[in-house]
Order: C-alpha cells, then structure tokens, then sequence
C-alpha cells in the first residue's frame, strides 16, 4: 500500500480509533481508582468542565513581530547547499526532531504570511531532496543526527560516524507530522514525500503495535529498544496512524498509567521503571502542547495536557516562582535539562539525559510559555508572556528561557524553540495545522 493510499485508507478509521482510546482512557482512569493510583474517587474526577481553550483568532501586531523574530532564527541557520538547518544557533548537525521543527516552521511561516508561496516550495523541495539522500542506519532509516553541511551521520557531538548511532521512533513519529501536513494539504509535495517514505524501512520500527527505536552498544551492537513514554509515546503515535500503520499499543494511554499527586493535582505519568527499563519518564508541557497545536486534542490528551499546565500554574502561586516547564538545551554544561513537573520519582526534578541532577538549572522555558498562552490564554499565562516576550535577540531568534535561581536569560537559541514558537502563534490564527483535507 502507498502512502498516499494509507493517508486515504486512514481517513475510515481515525475517528473510530479516537473512541477506541477514549474508551480505553475512561476505563484505566476507574482502574487507577481501584488499584490506589488516586488518593480518592473525587481527586480524578474529570477536569474536563474547567478546560477553556481560547478560540483563534488574527494575531496582534506584538505577536506578529514574534512570530518575525522566531523566523529570524531559520533565515540565519538554512544552510543553502543542503537546505538542512542547525539544531542550534551556528552548530552545524542537526536531528530529525529539529529537521521537523523547521519543516513545521515553514508551514507555519508560509500560512502567517512570513513567507510567499515561491519561498515556502523552495524550502520544503530543497529539504525533501535533501533528506532522499541522506545516508540511512544500516540500510533502513535516518540516523538520529546529521552534519547539516555534510549530511554524514554524526553522533551528537557532531562527530563523523560510519556506522550510525541508530534511529529514534519518536523523531521518526514527530518528521511524519510535517509529512502529513505536506501529503493531506500541500499535493505539490505529496510526490516527494511518497518517494522519500518509500526508501525507508519502517518494518523495524513497529513491533505488535509498540513503537521501537535501535541503538549501538559500546561493543558496536545494534539493539532494538521500546522507545516512548507517556505522552511522547502517544504523540508520536498519531503520525505513524495517519499513515494507515498499527500503533494500536502505543496510541494507548492506559497500559502504564499510574498517577501522581503535584499540587494537589493528579498528573499521568507513566509507571514503567527507568532501572529496568533503561529509560526515563519525563512530564513535561512541550509533548501535550504540540498535540494540541498540531492534532488537535482528543478527549484525553486534552484532560492530561491541562492537569500538567494546571500543576504548573499552582507551583507558581504556591512558590512566587512562574513557572512552564519542558526540556531545552541550556546555554553551559550539560546543555541538554530535563526541566519536568514529574521524573525519577520527584516532582519539579530537573536531571540530565544520564539521570543526573541538574535544579541549577531550572528554567522557565519559552517554548512551554508560548505554547500554553496560546492554546489557554489565561491570566497566568498572560503573567508567562510578559516574561518571556523579553528572551529574544530580535537578529538571531527567542533564547530558550529564563534560569530560575539567577534570573539570567538561558541564552541557548534552537530550531525547536523558535519552529515551535511560530506553530504556536500559526495555530492561534489558524488553528490546529494538522488538516485532514486539501
């Protein structure tokens, strides 16, 4: 089956399997109950009657010169011979998470009239081009990070690796959102795009529905892991379904839902141990906001998406200390936090990659703040913008956020910052970008 034939073929199913997971949902939240999840019947009653998302609506002219600033960043990073962009500010490599960051920023430049029609094909034909030629880990699908000016497969510090490092399933799931954006709104693309699904094997990705990602061991072994916790797992999944492939398992919020309590709210968090594992479960805004900018919540991701903003919310009442948290590359060593409302067993816990501690570098970041004031508009997130509408350099894009025990800017500016600030104000005129139609 093409993939043009399973985005139609998709079209039968998806609202049937949307009631499927909601009905699932519904079920794991009375069993969370049952089995102690909750402290009580009335902690997980749905908050579901409280959840005011603001309508779109044109932007101001403020928010259009933000918007201005966040293309900035790609305008400064497009690199013209591969048409690839920096991850970061300068650095020549980049993921297919921050590929996707600015084909998403395309699409929404294109639609915020930042950019004209001429601009917008160039960019994305170049990209598509580009990518068809990457070269692939062992023989079946991109590595998970590239040299922008060489298109070798590089680890992540940027250095030349022959073999690969392996492919993630989750950045996989998140280049297929502008895949299908492309393929269901933009025909003059969907050619490209077909081609270039077609030279990849997806076949090792999915396995029994479970979303799996391969990576090298010291001794140079390929090993294939189950990849995805609660909230990116189901995120990621969405694209793979669109696709027409089984990611039945993994689109399920239920099979490892715990909850936990976090300023008196009950947050999803994902039950799987890390020590057996091998694999961290971070609650953080960004996976829930781009469901919401992107798909367009479904009855639960809506539910879970506004516990995990509402926790935040509270921290920041309770604390003084404003507060939207998710993950950033930081300005210093270690330059990648976690900053989460929920990992390793603690809520408000900020740790590296490894596991390690990182609270000195709690940030409020600036994505998270975009994000939830333009899906929410709330008086909180209304105090969130004030502060961050300062973490900018107009000639170079928004910084990444705001250290919270020094008040300095975390000076850090990325594709993923920047592509996810200009979806978020494209949704806000425009709404949800994922459009099952032409």
């Amino acid at each position: 089956m093409s993939f043009k034939q399973g985005l139609v073929r998709a079209r039968s199913h998806i609202i049937f399997l949307t009631g499927l997971v909601t009905a699932f949902g519904l079920v794991g939240w009375l069993e969370g109950i049952s089995m102690g999840n909750a402290a009580t019947p009335e902690a997980i009653v749905t908050a579901s009657q409280e959840v005011k998302i603001a309508p779109t609506r044109p932007l101001t002219a403020e928010e259009l010169a933000w918007a201005k600033i966040a293309w900035k960043y790609f305008q400064n990073n497009t690199i013209a011979d591969t048409g690839l962009v920096n991850s970061v500010d300068n650095y020549n490599a980049s993921t297919l998470w921050d590929t996707s960051s600015y084909l998403m920023a395309v699409i929404a430049a294109q639609r915020l009239g930042l950019i004209d029609s001429i601009e917008f094909d160039s960019r994305i034909a170049k990209t598509l081009e580009t990518l068809a030629k990457l070269p692939l880990f062992e023989g079946k699908l991109p590595n998970k990070s590239y040299n922008t000016l060489s298109l070798q497969m590089v680890d992540y510090t940027n250095q030349p690796s022959e073999k690969g490092i392996g492919w993630s399933a989750i950045d996989i799931g998140r280049i297929l959102v502008p895949f299908n954006v492309l393929a269901w709104n933009y025909p003059q693309h969907t050619a490209a795009v077909k081609q270039l699904i077609a030279s990849w094997n997806t076949q090792p990705l999915l396995v029994d529905g479970v979303l799996y990602g391969a990576v090298v061991t010291d001794q140079g072994e390929t090993q294939y892991v189950q990849e995805g916790r609660l909230g990116y797992e189901e995120y990621a999944a969405k694209s793979f379904n669109l696709m027409g492939l089984d990611v039945s398992n993994s689109l399920r919020y239920t099979d490892f839902l715990k909850f936990v309590d976090i300023e008196g709210i009950q947050i999803a968090t994902d039950s799987r141990d890390p020590q057996q594992y091998g694999a961290h479960n971070y609650v953080v805004s960004e996976p829930y906001i781009l469901d919401g900018i992107e798909f367009g919540w479904d009855h639960i991701s809506q539910e879970l998406a506004w516990r995990v903003y509402k926790a935040q919310e509270k921290r920041a009442t309770t604390t003084g200390i404003l507060t939207a948290v998710s993950e950033d590359n930081i300005d210093q060593a270690p330059y990648f936090v976690y900053n989460t409302v929920f990992t390793s067993g603690k809520a408000w816990n900020a740790i590296t990659e490894k596991g390690e501690d990182a609270s000195q570098f709690k940030t409020l970041s600036t994505k998270a703040a975009f994000g939830w004031h333009l899906l929410y508009e709330t008086d909180y997130t209304h105090r969130l913008m004030k502060k961050a509408a300062s973490l900018a350099d107009p000639e170079r894009g928004w910084y990444s956020g705001l250290y919270e025990v020094s008040g300095q800017p975390n000076k850090a500016i990325t594709a993923n910052t920047n592509g996810i600030i200009l979806e978020a104000l494209a949704y806000k005129q425009t709404g949800k970008l994922m459009k099952l139609s032409h």
